[in-house]
C-alpha cells in the first residue's frame, strides 16, 4: 500500500514509511489518565502523510527511520489525512537512520 492510495476512514492499513520529521510532544489527560501524543510527517515515494504517535511509540522512532504500520487507520483533521495505529494496529521500526544511530552510540561511549 502507498500514501497516494489512502483515504479518510480507511482501516486495515499496512504500509512502510520513512519518518521525515517529528513534531512537538503534547501531554494530555483523558479519563483521569495522562498521555502523550506527537504528530510526525511520514513519507513514501508517492507523497507524505501526518502520522500520529501515542505514548511509548514516541520513543521508538526518530527522523530518518523506516517504519512499518500494520492494521493502521486513516482519519482526517482540518482537511488533512492522518495515519494512526489506533487501538489494534502496530508500529515497528524496520530500519533505523544509520547516521543518527551511530551518533547515539558515540554519545553513549563518551558518558
Amino acid at each position: 500500500m502507498q500514501i497516494k492510495e489512502l483515504t479518510p476512514k480507511q482501516g486495515n492499513v499496512d504500509i512502510d514509511l520513512e519518518i521525515a520529521e517529528l513534531g512537538i510532544i503534547r501531554e494530555f489527560s483523558k479519563f483521569g489518565k495522562a498521555g502523550r501524543v506527537l504528530t510526525a510527517v511520514a513519507t513514501d515515494e508517492t507523497g507524505k502523510i501526518m502520522l500520529t504517535l501515542w505514548n511509548e511509540q514516541i520513543e521508538l522512532v526518530k527522523a530518518g527511520d523506516r517504519i512499518r504500520i500494520r492494521n493502521g487507520y486513516v482519519n482526517e483533521w482540518q482537511g488533512e489525512k492522518q495515519l494512526t495505529t489506533g487501538r489494534t494496529g502496530t508500529l515497528e521500526v524496520i530500519k533505523q537512520d544509520e547516521k543518527k544511530s551511530s551518533d547515539k552510540k558515540k554519545k553513549a561511549k563518551h558518558n
